[in-house]
């Protein structure tokens, strides 16, 4: 039985292009992204139920201060980087991040300034999102090389993907029995799980490193003065950030306007909150069949610019729709499918 069990394994690990000393590494990083999005999805019906409890008419102010602070926070991660270890660097965003969660917890439960406290939640959770998930993939481009990258980041990203589609699951089925802030205790468990993956996969970079001139646990050195002159001199990296630029815009303007719709349609903050489940839980779904089956073949057969071609022509056909036809049920379609 155990060898037809390792026959089985190594099959499945053979059909993804896995190598067998890959095989544990790979494993351990499906399980961080998995738990880190997880907690994340917990997580992200509040935070856009909370942009409807903070004020539609604040909503434009919120993602405001969402970019002022990811801007004053940037050098600040820039100066870690450059001065702690990889392992060190990653505790220390984590655990900050799961201070945050107590402090949110007890805030809610408190019921002192709910507009102002969902208004900074908003943001908070905004940031959250965007750092720990260039942060998970800085640490997969170090971990691994770029030709093992173009094998096994799409099994790695279809792990993130299964735990988005878990989220909006435990967050649908704790809101019948539990308040919204424990919800903040269930990201937090999620988020210590990650820690225990990072250090697996840290052990396993240094073990590593000795076939390698480089050492993928020192800090990252420069600063962040030295990322902008980098990316102002090279035609490749502004091309990309014109790429993320233009697409960033286009999903704050379906945004706002799909949370003004939902609020029109739905009176209840339950409601709403299980709607925006749904719509994580249906894109969680798609995206995890998209990864596991298309992605890593379409890559491999035409490179990455076919698939970064799709999010642009899929954002064409769907605004156009909106033109056309401007109801909810549209902006589903269209929200679901970027």
């Amino acid at each position: 039985m155990v060898g037809l069990n390792h026959t089985r394994l190594t099959g499945w690990a053979y059909s993804l292009g896995v190598k067998r000393e890959e095989f544990v590494p790979l494993v351990w990083a499906f399980v961080y992204f998995f738990c880190l999005l997880c907690g994340y999805s917990i997580l992200r019906p509040v935070r856009d139920e909370m942009a409807i409890e903070g004020g539609l008419k604040h909503l434009p102010w919120m993602m405001t201060a969402t970019f002022l602070t990811m801007l004053a926070a940037t050098p600040l991660f820039g100066w870690l980087s450059a001065r702690c270890s990889r392992y060190r660097l990653l505790l220390t965003v984590y655990a900050f991040f799961i201070l945050n969660l107590l402090a949110f917890y007890m805030l809610m439960m408190s019921h002192l300034y709910p507009e102002w406290v969902a208004r900074s939640f908003f943001v908070w959770l905004s940031v959250m999102n965007l750092f720990i998930v260039s942060v998970f993939w800085s640490f997969m481009a170090d971990l691994f090389t770029p030709e093992q990258g173009a094998r096994l980041f799409g099994v790695i990203a279809a792990g993130g993907s299964s735990g988005a589609l878990v989220g909006p699951l435990i967050t649908t089925g704790l809101t019948f029995i539990v308040p919204v802030p424990v919800l903040m205790l269930a990201s937090m468990l999620f988020l210590t799980l990650c820690l225990g993956c990072v250090y697996r996969l840290d052990r396993w970079g240094r073990e590593q490193s000795a076939h390698h001139q480089s050492r993928p646990g020192d800090p990252l050195r420069g600063s962040f003065l030295a990322g902008i002159r980098l990316t102002m001199s090279s035609p490749y990296l502004l091309g990309i950030c014109g790429y993320l630029a233009f697409l960033t815009m286009t999903a704050t303007f379906l945004y706002l306007e799909q949370t003004r719709l939902v609020s029109e349609y739905l009176d209840q903050p339950e409601a709403r909150t299980r709607l925006f489940s749904s719509l994580d839980f249906t894109t969680g779904l798609l995206t995890w069949l998209t990864q596991m089956f298309v992605t890593k073949r379409v890559i491999s057969r035409f490179g990455l610019v076919a698939p970064l071609l799709f999010l642009p022509v899929i954002s064409l056909i769907g605004f156009l729709g909106i033109a056309l036809w401007p109801t909810l049920g549209v902006y589903v379609v269209f929200s679901v499918c970027r």
